[in-house]
């Protein structure tokens, strides 16, 4: 599984980073992106934890 953040909703508010940081960062610009690999196993649940909790739903994990 792979994370994705659409960059043109994301409003920067850092709740993806801090469900899961592994994951999910925040740019120089103040909005998230997600590692670009494959998600580990152990991640996966709260990879879609912040998926679920983004407010604008910019993040897909699939």
């Amino acid at each position: 599984m792979k994370a994705v953040v659409d960059k043109s909703l994301c409003i920067g508010c850092g709740l993806c980073a801090n469900i899961c940081p592994e994951v999910f960062s925040m740019d120089d610009d103040g909005l998230a992106v997600a590692i670009d690999q494959e998600i580990d196993d152990s991640l996966i649940d709260l990879a879609k934890e912040a998926e679920e909790s983004c407010p604008v739903d910019a993040i897909t994990v699939e």
